[in-house]
This record gives structure tokens, sequence and C-alpha cells, in this order.
């Protein structure tokens, strides 16, 4: 049984020639394919809720992830917390998470333009004209759709609290 889950999770982590391949197997079925991106740092309600959320809007959900050296690059030699197997292995066990792709961008503008996803999928804290690759996304004739984070949680502020609790 355990081994099985190891399988179904490395299954979900794929690279991008293999995720391509998926991608055009869904496809073929007339699913619809939801991408959204981010750090996913320590994983939490605020994720989970988004995310479940993004995973409505289709029939499959691919989550880019920031490697390491992405998210170092963005937030700083502090983070991140987890290393990215760790992040895409628990987002990737998640159930309606069906894939996981890393990307050692800065932002997921390649990830985005290969795949090409139906819906592109980005927190309210983002206007529409400010997610990266949401043009392309549209003039590919695919939706942008934001939504609404929970308030009170992120991984800033979870990091935050267990500084101020070690002082």
């Amino acid at each position: 049984m355990r081994k099985n889950i190891e399988n179904t999770l490395l299954n979900k982590i794929q690279e991008l020639p293999v995720l391509k391949d998926t991608i055009a197997g869904w496809r073929e079925n007339g699913q619809k394919v939801v991408f959204t991106n981010g750090v996913f740092d320590l994983l939490h309600i605020g994720h989970i809720t988004y995310l479940a959320q993004a995973a409505e809007l289709g029939d499959k959900l691919i989550i880019g992830l920031n490697s390491d050296s992405s998210v170092k690059r963005i937030k700083g030699d502090t983070r991140p917390i987890n290393r990215q197997d760790s992040r895409a292995a628990l987002l990737a066990a998640l159930f309606f998470v069906d894939a996981v792709a890393l990307f050692e961008e800065d932002t997921p503008l390649a990830l985005i333009t290969t795949l090409m996803p139906d819906v592109l999928v980005k927190g309210a804290d983002y206007t529409i004209e400010n997610i990266i690759g949401a043009k392309e996304v549209m003039a590919n004739g695919g939706e942008v759709k934001t939504i609404n984070f929970v308030e009170g949680h992120s991984s800033t502020s979870i990091i935050q609290k267990i500084k101020d609790h070690t002082k």
C-alpha cells in the first residue's frame, strides 16, 4: 500500500515534456486544464482553500512550483523553509491536485506559455493585468480568474509566529 502512495505522488510530479504529453491526453478527453503557481512553503488552510477553489474551475489542476533557487531569489536567503521535493510531495498528496511542475525562473511565464492552460488562476491580490501569463492565455482563448484569500493565513505570518515564540 505504501509503495502505491509513493508511486502516485511521484507520478503527479512531472517534468515539462512528460506533463505536456499528460495534458495532451487530458485535452483529447475533453478535460479543462487549470493552472496556478506559487511557493507553497508552509502548507496551510489558506493554501488548501485557494487550491480547492482553483480545482473547481476545471477538470485537472496543475501547480507550477517555484524551485528552491527561485524562492531564494524572490524571498531571500532564509527561504524556503521546506525544500522543493517536500513542497512538491505535499501538493501532490492533495486529491484535487493532478500535477506539479517545478520551475527555476523567477516567474512561471515559460511554463504557462508552454502548457497553455484553459484557465490561469492567481490570488485576488493580483489584477488580471498584473498576472504573469494572463495576456498569453487569453490570446489563446483561455480564461484568467482570481480567488480571494482566506484572511489571516500566510507562510510569512506563520514564520513570524514561530520566531516570536522562540525569543
